[in-house]
């Protein structure tokens, strides 16, 4: 009988210590991806309309033209003008394609439009079959 619970007690511990390796798996970064940045006259008809949909709360969303992979990230309605974003980071690892970015504020020295905005960031790169993960 404790050869029998000794074995099930082992058995439990190593099938948790599995999991936990394949849960902290980090993600490998295979190569960085070059983008471009769209102005508003350059993203396509199709996705301005969602982006317009969409625009009044904090939006992820992909669109590809089968030739581009456009990657839009939307940060809702705020109260005023002057801000802008930032990308941290778009790459490729073996699963994914990992897109970071950062809202960044008005200038404090700078007086702002009090008009409320809806900042958004629409990332064209290369179409590829990885899923994007946004961080």
């Amino acid at each position: 009988m404790k050869k029998l619970t000794f074995c099930g007690v082992f058995m439990v511990c190593m099938l948790l210590l599995t999991g936990c390796t394949l849960l902290s798996q980090e993600k490998v970064k295979l190569r960085d991806l070059d983008f471009t940045v769209l102005s508003e006259e350059k993203i396509p008809e199709q996705l301005m309309a969602v982006i317009e949909e969409k625009k009044g709360s904090p939006f992820r969303i992909t669109y590809t033209d089968n030739d581009n992979l456009y990657i839009c990230v939307g940060y809702g309605q705020q109260d005023t003008g002057g801000y802008s974003i930032a990308v941290d980071e778009l790459y490729l690892t073996d699963t994914n394609i990992i897109a970071a970015t950062s809202l960044l504020g008005p200038d404090a020295s700078e007086k702002s439009n009090q008009v409320p905005s809806y900042p958004y960031i629409v990332i064209k790169t290369e179409y590829l079959e990885q899923t994007v993960t946004f961080e």
